[in-house]
């Protein structure tokens, strides 16, 4: 059975760092696509960052474009999301996800995405 953890979530001041994690277990996903997600109360899921199999290459929604890295470490099968100068509209609950299928593309939709973590909460205050 497949599971996704996060971790690294909490309170922060505005212009401080988070750096979430998000931890595989259940199969390797090596070669699959791994992205973040975030949800505000009473607002759609939103795209956050995706990264490819390898890790070369990295796609940013534009609000957080400059100030988030994504990276991750197939050997721990383990995504990672380094967030930088966080602002209070970045608050939200925040989701790791993993395709299924490997291969290429770019997928920034809820839909493109098979497994999902439950979550943890980022805070930043003003």
């Amino acid at each position: 059975q497949v599971q996704l953890v996060e971790s690294g979530g909490g309170l922060v001041q505005a212009g401080g760092s988070l750096r979430l994690s998000c931890t595989a277990s259940g199969r390797t996903f090596s070669r699959n696509h791994m992205g973040w997600f975030r949800q505000a109360p009473g607002k759609e899921r939103q795209f956050v960052a995706a990264i490819n199999w390898s890790g070369a290459v990295a796609n940013y929604g534009d609000s957080v474009l400059g100030r988030f890295t994504i990276s991750r470490d197939n050997a721990k099968n383990t995504v990672y999301l380094q967030m930088n100068r966080l602002k209070p509209e970045d608050t939200a609950v925040y989701y790791c996800a993993v395709r299924a299928s490997p291969g290429g593309g770019w997928y920034r939709a809820v839909g493109d995405y098979d497994y999902w973590g439950q979550g943890t909460q980022v805070t930043v205050s003003s």
